[in-house]
């Protein structure tokens, strides 16, 4: 070889001369006049689209929103146009010449009489004509353009005989035009058609945008979306240190969190959580905060929507926002689903068909949210929490294993509970030294979270007004008095209306404070608040779970104390003891038919829960006679109250004028001013069981 043998384009290779360049330019532009080079696009595609669009590039994501298309720029430019061209085509042609419109009596009757008139055409009671000589009507203005044309109306109660004969005796030239309106066949077309083709195109227009960005929802585009309201994990601060106070509820959903976190460790042994979580309890229990610290432990999505959004007018609606919710939490698990007031969708559906026998909207939609949760996959780290205060209406089909198979009840918290769960919301309020949580605890039984919660709140308001720099024990106090027994009103009473609620308000408290079983009274008062003119309050110093039958007598008899208190100083009786009696009937109607307190009746539950009969509401369910004996065993038990009463408040006269007075002079007197003014000693406070626990 003469020369090492090279591989590369352009070059000789071993024994085979090289092509001259302009030769080998003209080969090339023939080829590529031949066959064309194929396209080539930004995303690396090498090969020309097939006829039937295989093999094109996918078009560019988020292309420009259907109004501004350029289908739809010409659409509306269309409309523009036509509408331009109709304006054009009816409207009255300009004259040169103004037509003025003149009375017909005189002006027009006089005019023909004196000959000025050359011609008229009227049309219905209609009358346009020309003068034979211009005129400025009215003859007294001189600003008024001179015009040979004029238009009048003939009056309906005018002789038409008597006219034309004017008329035809001064030789005015007379024309006639029917009163049916004739249209061109273009303005027929547009008037007739136009309206309804301007519809049936929005239509398709409406559709076409929601098919393009509703998700393929058809024309009821974003209509059957999910309304739930999402929060993603970064956005989720609320944790199981924010919720106090139910800590059963928190160790039973502390398996959904490690569930959510860790999903593979319960599919390795063949366990399957559940798909629902039911959590049932008084409203303000804190069973939404429950369900955001679940998010908020194990990093889900949270998904939050009122069971009553899915119900619509539209039948379907409903189902379509379900099927959507559940897609979305799929799509962003691990999530929660929060179904709040589950019982809006969720009640029973026995006895609920209509009478064409069709399903509602509401069976619609709970027969989907049934058919999601059996969807779910044992993988999926999806959960649905919900949440409802009638756990005993719900339908069978939602509570049985498969579904909303865990039932967590979150209860009122007790003493202790309190105690943490004021401490979780005055984390940000600035408190005194003074101020003693555990004491406010005390005096709180029976209240839940979202109460304590407003009690904080209002606690910290009334601090700003006055001006503290903390928040003191005296507002606290001042705002549960406010909560519980009302705001103050500013009404004046009488001298003698004051004195009657004195001696009313000091029968209560004394009565309570001389009955052993009695709760302590914490304040007495006679400022109007609310419906009341007086107020007596009493709380137990722990939580009660039940009550004795002598735990109800004292109740029965604290509550006729400012009854008896009137007949004692009065000799008489009023109607301001209306609470009170409407109060202590009910405990003893209670205590006679359905707590079994009573040797004449026995334990048997006679009293429906609700006060309605099993078949139909008002209906008793018991016998005449049994009603007699209820009634007269409620009567034995209050008059046998009132004795007592009467018998102790009469004994004890001097403390009942000394507290009755001692509450004229100060208005309110806390605990330890009415046992003084009563000269007895402050019960001690029990302490908490939790506590020496």
């Amino acid at each position: 070889m003469s020369g090492p043998a090279v591989s590369a384009s352009g070059r000789s290779i071993a024994g085979v001369p090289k092509e001259p360049a302009r030769e080998t330019d003209r080969v090339n532009s023939e080829r590529s006049e031949a066959h064309p080079p194929l396209p080539r696009d930004k995303r690396g595609w090498h090969v020309s689209p097939a006829p039937d669009g295989r093999g094109a590039p996918e078009p560019a994501p988020g292309g420009p929103p259907p109004h501004r298309r350029p289908g739809f720029l010409w659409f509306v430019l269309i409309l523009i146009t036509l509408n331009w061209v109709s304006v054009l085509l009816f409207q009255p042609s300009n004259t040169e010449q103004p037509r003025v419109t003149v009375p017909f009596s005189p002006y027009f009757l006089e005019t023909v009489k004196a000959g000025q008139v050359s011609a008229i055409s009227s049309k219905g009671d209609t009358i346009q004509g020309t003068f034979k000589a211009k005129q400025r009507y009215p003859p007294s203005d001189s600003k008024a353009t001179p015009t040979t044309l004029f238009a009048t109306e003939v009056p309906t109660f005018w002789n038409g005989s008597q006219l034309s004969a004017l008329l035809q005796e001064r030789g005015v030239r007379i024309n006639a035009s029917s009163t049916s309106t004739s249209q061109s066949l273009l303005a027929e077309l547009l008037l007739g058609f136009g309206p309804t083709l301007l519809i049936v195109g929005l239509f398709i227009l409406i559709a076409r945008r929601a098919a393009a960005g509703g998700g393929g929802m058809g024309a009821l585009g974003t209509f059957g979306r999910s309304q739930a309201r999402r929060a993603d994990p970064d956005q989720i601060r609320v944790t199981f240190d924010d919720v106090a106070g139910i800590e059963e509820a928190k160790a039973e959903l502390s398996e959904i969190v490690d569930f959510l976190r860790n999903p593979e460790r319960y599919g390795r042994l063949g366990g399957r959580m559940p798909h629902g979580v039911l959590l049932s309890g008084a409203p303000g229990t804190g069973k939404t905060l429950l369900a955001r610290a679940v998010a908020g432990e194990a990093h889900a999505a949270f998904f939050s929507i009122s069971a009553s959004e899915f119900i619509e007018a539209i039948v379907g609606v409903g189902a379509s926002r379900v099927r959507d919710l559940f897609a979305k939490a799929k799509e962003a698990a691990p999530a929660i689903i929060f179904i709040d007031e589950l019982d809006a969708i969720g009640r029973s559906r026995q006895g609920s068909v209509s009478v064409t026998g069709a399903n509602d909207e509401r069976e619609q939609t709970l027969d989907q949210i049934l058919t999601e949760i059996d969807g779910f996959e044992s993988s999926e780290a999806v959960i649905v929490l919900a949440a409802t205060n009638r756990p005993d209406i719900l339908d069978p089909a939602l509570l049985r294993a498969g579904r909303f198979d865990r039932r967590v009840t979150v209860l009122a918290p007790d003493r202790g509970g309190r105690v943490e769960i004021l401490k979780v919301h005055t984390r940000s309020i600035p408190l005194a030294e003074d101020a003693d949580l555990d004491a406010i605890a005390a005096s709180t039984p029976g209240m839940v979270g979202a109460d304590l919660a407003n009690l904080a709140n209002e606690a910290a308001l009334l601090a700003a007004r006055r001006e503290h720099e903390k928040v003191q024990m005296s507002d606290f106090t001042d705002s549960l008095e406010k909560i519980m027994l009302g705001s103050p009103r500013g009404i004046l009473l009488s001298a003698a209306d004051r004195e009657r609620t004195a001696n009313h308000e000091a029968g209560h408290a004394l009565v309570g404070m001389l009955t052993p079983r009695a709760d302590p009274v914490r304040k007495v008062s006679i400022i109007p608040r609310g419906m009341a003119l007086g107020v007596t309050l009493s709380t137990p110093d722990s939580d009660r779970v039940s009550y004795s039958l002598e735990d109800l007598e004292t109740k029965i008899k604290v509550a006729l104390g400012g009854r008896v208190a009137e007949e004692l100083v009065y000799g008489m009786i009023t109607t301001g003891a209306e609470s009170d009696i409407e109060q202590l009937t009910m405990i003893a109607r209670h205590m006679v038919g359905r707590w079994g307190m009573s040797p004449a009746v026995g334990p048997i539950s006679v009293i429906s829960e609700d006060g309605q009969g099993p078949l139909l509401p008002g209906l008793s369910m018991t016998s005449e006679h049994t009603q007699r004996i209820v009634d007269d065993e409620v009567h034995r038990l209050v008059e046998a109250a009132h004795q007592e009463v009467t018998n102790l408040l009469g004994e004890h006269r001097d403390q009942l004028d000394a507290l009755a007075q001692a509450l004229l002079a100060a208005e309110t007197l806390d605990a330890g001013d009415a046992y003084a003014a009563a000269g007895l000693a402050v019960p001690q406070m029990e302490p908490d069981p939790a506590a020496v626990a």
